[in-house]
């Protein structure tokens, strides 16, 4: 509320655990709120327990993905809207107000492999590819080449890399540096914005400013 260009960041949101209308309304009143500032990364988790405790199937659960995009592109335009998938059914849903534009928040899409299916997302939906892990260059010139042939910019999608700590024992926290060493290599695919997580690097929340400004430190070094 205070802030003019800061993001809020929704990532992960696991999907199919929720109905898409109920988070169609909750992220476009997030992102309503704050004046269109809402980055959504919508994902499905390896963690079958958590499907299994809400009588949600597991396997299914890059379908319901989909269908949730689908859901979400529509309710975030002009009401009313309605919908017929194998999973979710509804007529003329009425989601008053909407977003903060028809367009709904801005989404990152990703994975843990570049699948074809993941490939297809990106190129459908996403305003950003934030995948688990480093990708080859092999694989981005695939989603370069996909995104081209759907008539798409690929300068136009935001590239969100990341960092790994990687922890000495089971009580001291990772290396920054270390950490962020990887990022150049990042940069050079077209990279263009970083995840880092504090939790990794520091045990203090007290510390968190100070932190953030050393990242930039490095950041600009690099």
């Amino acid at each position: 509320a205070v802030t003019a260009r800061v993001r809020l960041v929704a990532g992960a949101v696991i999907a199919p655990l929720r109905h898409p209308l109920l988070a169609a309304r909750e992220l476009g009143t997030l992102d309503l709120l704050s004046g269109g500032r809402l980055v959504v990364l919508p994902t499905v988790s390896w963690h079958r327990d958590e499907y299994a405790a809400l009588g949600v199937p597991f396997r299914e659960r890059g379908a319901l993905l989909d269908e949730h995009l689908e859901v979400w592109r529509l309710c975030w335009g002009p009401s009313p809207v309605s919908y017929h998938g194998r999973h979710y059914r509804f007529d003329d849903v009425f989601l008053e107000p909407g977003a903060f534009s028809e367009r709904g928040p801005y989404l990152w899409l990703g994975g843990g492999a570049m699948s074809a299916k993941i490939v297809e997302r990106v190129v459908r939906y996403g305003d950003g590819f934030n995948p688990l892990g480093v990708r080859t260059d092999e694989e981005m010139a695939t989603l370069r080449g996909a995104l081209v042939a759907a008539c798409r910019d690929p300068e136009e999608l935001e590239l969100v890399g990341g960092t790994r700590g990687r922890f000495r024992d089971g009580t001291s926290c990772a290396d920054l540096g270390e950490a962020m060493a990887g990022i150049p290599a990042q940069r050079a695919q077209g990279y263009s914005t970083f995840c880092i997580k504090p939790s990794q690097f520091i045990d203090d929340p007290d510390q968190v400013g100070e932190f953030c400004r050393d990242v930039v430190r490095r950041g600009e070094a690099l």
